[in-house]
C-alpha cells in the first residue's frame, strides 16, 4: 500500500507536500504534480476532520502517498485519521520516551500497539485485508522541535515501531530563544539538525524535515535526510502572489500617457 517504504527500499529520498488549506480542489491538484506524500496540516494549517474526507477523496486518484500532521499526540484523532485512509502520521512536540512510547501505540493494532479497529474508509480504498496489512504499511513520524526533546533524542529513538522522527525547526528555533524559521544555519539549532540525522540513521529511522527552499532540502538530503517538506500550499501561493504585485508596482505606480485612459 505505502509507496513510500519502496522509495526509502531503493535508498532514495521522499519528497513531500504541505497542505494548510482545507480544499479538495488545492489537494487534488497537488496530487497531479508528482509529490512522493502529501500532508495535511491539522496543527496549524486551516484544516479539520470533516474538511479533511473530501481532501482525502481528492488524492485518492493520485501516487502521492497521504500522510496528515495531527493537532496533537492523542488517540482519538489520530485513529480517526488512519480510519480514513491516511498512511502516515506527523505528531507535534513529543519531546520525551513516554511521549512517543503512547503515539506510536495509537498509530498501531495490537499486539504492537492499541490502535481501536473500525478502518471504514480506510479499508474501501486499501481492500478487506487492510487489518492485516496495516501494521507493516503505517509511518509514525515523531517531531523533535524542542530542546526538551534533543535531550532526550537518544530514548525517543529507541522506541520499537517508531519510523522516524521529523524536525520541526521554526518550533526549535524558539525552543532556544532564535527567532521561528525555516532554513536554520544557526547553532545550536543547525547543530541539532545534523545531530537528529547522524542518530536516526545510526538507528535505522527515518529523518524528516520541514524546509522553506528547494536550494535547503537538497543540503538536507545531503545531511543524511530522507523525507524533506518545502513550503505548503499556502506559502507558494501567497510568495508568488507576491512577486507578481510586487513587479507590477513600478508599473502601475506611473501615470499613464495613453489617452485611452
Amino acid at each position: 500500500m505505502n509507496n513510500l517504504i519502496e522509495i526509502w527500499n531503493k535508498k532514495k529520498p521522499v519528497v513531500n507536500a504541505w497542505l494548510s488549506i482545507p480544499n479538495s480542489f488545492t489537494a487534488e491538484a497537488f496530487g497531479k504534480m508528482g509529490w512522493d506524500a502529501i500532508t495535511i496540516d491539522m496543527q496549524h494549517g486551516q484544516t479539520d476532520y470533516a474538511a479533511s474526507l473530501p481532501m482525502l477523496q481528492a488524492l485518492s486518484s493520485s501516487q502521492s502517498t497521504p500522510m496528515v500532521r495531527v493537532p496533537w499526540s492523542e488517540p482519538g484523532i489520530i485513529m480517526r485519521m488512519l480510519d480514513l485512509g491516511v498512511l502516515g502520521i506527523i505528531a507535534p512536540m513529543i519531546n520525551s520516551k513516554k511521549d512517543c512510547e503512547k503515539f506510536v501505540s495509537y498509530c498501531y493494532y495490537p499486539p504492537i500497539g492499541q490502535r481501536s479497529f473500525g478502518p471504514m474508509r480506510a479499508q474501501l480504498v486499501y481492500g478487506s485485508d487492510y487489518f492485516s496489512k496495516a501494521n507493516e504499511n503505517i509511518l509514525s513520524f515523531a517531531m523533535i522541535e524542542t530542546q526538551q526533546a534533543v535531550d532526550n533524542l537518544d530514548d525517543i529513538l529507541s522506541v520499537p515501531n517508531l519510523t522516524g522522527v521529523y524536525i520541526g525547526p521554526a518550533d526549535m528555533s524558539s525552543s532556544y530563544g532564535l527567532k521561528p524559521k525555516f532554513d536554520v544555519k544557526e547553532d545550536p539549532v543547525f547543530s541539532n539538525i545534523k545531530l537528529i540525522a547522524k542518530k536516526a540513521n545510526e538507528r535505522g529511522k527515518i529523518a524528516g524535515i520541514h524546509n522553506g527552499t528547494t536550494k535547503y532540502a537538497k543540503e538536507m538530503i545531503d545531511l543524511g535526510f530522507k523525507l524533506v517538506t518545502i513550503s505548503s500550499d499556502f506559502r507558494s501561493m501567497s510568495a508568488h502572489a507576491q512577486s507578481v504585485i510586487d513587479d507590477m508596482k513600478d508599473k502601475t505606480l506611473e501615470p499613464q500617457k495613453n489617452e485611452a485612459y
